[in-house]
């Protein structure tokens, strides 16, 4: 069994090409559950979802309300709700308010995760235009841990991992074939 138990990722504006570039390269023996916060409309229909399911050798679904967090599976906050980790390693859906103008947040899922798997989480954050994710990494870092964020100079849009990278030390900073690789690596140790 891999060292760390869960992966959160949070993606915002490009995240459509960061996010098919990732995820599609896991193979089916990819244990480690994947638990993504991605900016989208409120009213998105689930395309990403779908295509990213089309794409992958693993399961990728819409995250559900108190569902158990199961290996080899990519979950996805459905728009317009904030998504969870319970302290019973389960999912939890919330419609409360925006934090840093989105729902989902990506410091709400990572400030969760972080509370629930300690040293045993991997927190992820990619392209995006705003700084949210950038107080839940460092909870993640804080809490032990692994921290990697995107290169922002490979990043469609840089705001978000650079505001991450001035925020908290982050373990690894790499282009997305780098993150790739390396989530696949730590999988198999």
């Amino acid at each position: 069994m891999p060292k760390y138990e869960a992966i959160v990722i949070g993606v915002s504006a490009g995240g459509l090409e960061a996010l098919t570039l990732i995820i599609p390269q896991f193979p089916k023996e990819f244990l480690i559950p994947v638990i993504i916060a991605q900016h989208m409309h409120e009213k998105e229909d689930g395309f990403l979802t779908k295509l990213l399911n089309s794409k992958s050798k693993l399961c990728v679904q819409e995250a559900y309300d108190k569902e158990s967090i199961r290996a080899g599976c990519v979950y996805i906050a459905p728009a317009n709700y904030h998504l969870l980790i319970e302290e019973e390693k389960t999912l939890s859906l919330s419609s409360e308010g925006r934090i840093n103008w989105s729902r989902p947040s990506i410091d709400a899922l990572f400030q969760s995760a972080a509370d629930v798997y300690g040293d045993d989480l991997i927190g992820v954050l990619l392209t995006g235009a705003n700084k949210d994710g950038s107080l839940g990494i460092k909870k993640i870092k804080e809490n032990g841990g692994l921290t990697i964020a995107q290169d922002p100079t490979t990043a469609h849009a840089e705001v978000m991992p650079a505001s991450a990278i001035q925020t908290v030390s982050i373990d690894h900073i790499l282009p997305l074939q780098g993150i790739a690789d390396l989530l696949i690596k730590l999988n198999n140790e």
